[in-house]
């Protein structure tokens, strides 16, 4: 449902997520290694996501990236997503086809709206505050 792009984003988010919450900055390699990422893809998907400040970067000996601790557990789902992917989860045929709508609709037409509907509600509820405590807990892992 989501790109590549957007899934290691946010996976490399929900790391940085649980190491923030400790008060700990983040260098790129320790991200792109714990969140199973290819680092220079890490790299440049942590420049987008922190040129619209969800992520902040520090430089120097005791630098990398973090996530402001007033922010933690505001971040919603949906900002990661919008800002790497924009709106194209919520656009587009389920079949692929170049034009469906409500007036010529795919078979998958109508489930598919439902399913958008519910996927929409997900990232607009779900803070990487709550998967990152998931993740901590040992209720989900990050890597396989």
């Amino acid at each position: 449902m989501f790109s590549k792009s957007c899934e290691y984003g946010i996976k490399a988010i929900i790391y940085i997520t649980t190491q923030s919450l400790e008060g700990r900055r983040i260098k790129v390699g320790e991200i792109a290694e714990n969140s199973d990422l290819p680092l220079a893809f890490t790299a440049k998907l942590l420049g987008i996501l922190t040129k619209v400040n969800i992520v902040f970067s520090q430089t120097g000996p005791n630098g990398g990236f973090y996530i402001d601790p007033e922010r933690l557990r505001e971040i919603k789902l949906e900002e990661i997503v919008s800002a790497i992917d924009g709106n194209s989860v919520y656009e587009g045929c389920g079949l692929g086809l170049s034009h469906c709508d409500a007036e010529n609709p795919c078979p998958l037409h109508n489930d598919f709206i439902k399913i958008r509907t519910e996927l929409k509600t997900m990232l607009k509820t779900t803070t990487v505050f709550d998967l990152a405590m998931k993740l901590k807990s040992g209720e989900s892992v990050l890597v396989r």
